[in-house]
C-alpha cells in the first residue's frame, strides 16, 4: 500500500474492521482537511477519508 495517498472508505473498507489494512493496529489519529474526517495509523501512517 502507497502510504502518501489518503484513500477513500466507500472504496477501500477495513479488512478487520476498525484496524488498519496496512498493520492491523487499532490506534489512530483523527483530522478534519478540507471538510473531510481523516483517520491516520499511528503505527504506519496509513491514511482513509471516512
Amino acid at each position: 500500500m502507497n502510504l502518501d495517498i489518503i484513500y477513500d472508505y466507500k472504496d477501500r473498507p477495513d479488512i478487520m474492521s476498525g484496524r488498519c489494512d496496512n498493520c492491523q493496529k487499532a490506534h489512530f489519529n483523527s483530522s478534519i482537511k478540507n471538510g473531510d474526517f481523516i483517520r491516520e495509523c499511528r503505527n504506519c501512517g496509513m491514511k482513509k477519508n471516512i
